[in-house]
């Protein structure tokens, strides 16, 4: 895959998506709520593929748009920028960071119906939300790899998934549908798929915060390959929307 992604929030995930993107021969136009001067150091580390822009000049310049911003900050997406664009949700409901919201409380809607309702010109893919980014970084591997692991995917629109699903690839990931935005539920915070099944396990006893990111960064852990992935969003249940916000994560 060849052509631009663009990437509006460019935290611990956007950032590990820059730097996999233009590894594999991406363009790459990032923004933040901060302005562009704020993102000089990583624009400086990823090379002449990437520039920053504001949120709208990235949603309009992006073949795919990633949104990762907090989900209380979903209303300061450019959504007329967005019409028309494929636009990957990475976002997760943390009730302590983005306060209480009560239709996804009620589970009423999950939280990506509530970012294309937003966004209603938008094709919303819900992708990268169950993986820190860490193991986003660590566990990507070429197409074919017999240690590859997969990630969930959900979305309405078929076409906008299997670009979806073509990015993954590229960058380093097999892909599972999941289902529709109403089935995105399977992949959130508390399901069995979240993040846990791609920790290498526990840090060693007594390490520091730093030491134990260190630690993690440097042990990508067993595999999650598809077929586990089907697994494990098979056994999950609907529970009370949200998660607690990990720590490092």
């Amino acid at each position: 895959m060849t052509g631009t992604l663009g990437l509006i929030g460019a935290g611990m995930i956007g950032g590990t998506l820059a730097r996999q993107a233009v590894a594999r021969g991406m363009e790459v136009v990032l923004s933040n709520s901060r302005g562009a001067d704020s993102l000089a150091e990583l624009v400086a580390e990823l090379g002449p593929r990437a520039r920053a822009a504001t949120p709208a000049e990235a949603a309009r310049a992006g073949d795919l748009v990633v949104a990762t911003v907090p989900l209380h900050a979903l209303d300061q997406l450019p959504a007329d920028a967005l019409a028309g664009r494929i636009v990957i949700d990475t976002m997760n409901y943390y009730p302590q960071r983005d306060r209480a919201i009560g239709e996804l409380d009620s589970n009423s809607v999950t939280s990506s119906e509530r970012v294309q309702r937003e966004l209603p010109g938008a094709r919303v893919v819900k992708a990268f939300n169950s993986i820190s980014f860490f193991n986003l970084a660590n566990a990507a591997r070429p197409s074919g790899a017999p240690d590859r692991s997969a990630l969930p995917i959900a979305g309405d629109d078929v076409e906008a998934k299997a670009a979806v699903v073509e990015l993954l690839d590229v960058l380093g990931f097999d892909a599972v549908d999941t289902g529709s935005l109403a089935d995105s539920w399977r992949s959130e915070p508390g399901t069995p798929v979240y993040v846990q099944p791609y920790l290498p396990g526990t840090p060693p006893e007594g390490a520091g915060q730093e030491e134990a990111l260190r630690w993690l960064h440097e042990n990508p852990g067993e595999p999650v390959t598809a077929a586990r992935v089907r697994e494990l969003v098979a056994e999950a249940v609907r529970g009370k929307a949200g998660g607690v916000l990990p720590g490092g994560f």
